[in-house]
């Protein structure tokens, strides 16, 4: 979704998992998708939110700086926004 700073991507992070995996989007039961990610790192001290970020950095070839967890630090469902402009960002996500 684009907003006036970025673009906000809504996520399912599933933390200690076998792989560090982008599973693509998925349907939730209220029609709205969300980006279903996999990794490998525990949900503490921060670990898994920063494994989330360096494999969204990576999959979409972006500094990590550009990404931050704007809600959800704390849960598996997540609001992550990629600062930028929202057209440019829009086409490299739908690439």
């Amino acid at each position: 979704m684009p907003v006036s700073n970025g673009v906000q991507v809504s996520v399912r992070l599933i933390p200690k998992a076998r792989h560090n995996l982008v599973e693509g989007v998925i349907v939730r039961s209220d029609g709205t998708g969300v980006l279903k990610v996999r990794v490998t790192a525990a949900p503490e001290k921060g670990n898994a939110n920063e494994a989330l970020l360096d494999i969204l950095a990576s999959a979409w070839r972006l500094p990590k700086t550009q990404l931050s967890i704007k809600t959800g630090t704390k849960s598996r469902n997540k609001i992550v926004l990629i600062t930028g402009d929202p057209a440019a960002l829009l086409a490299l996500l739908n690439a």
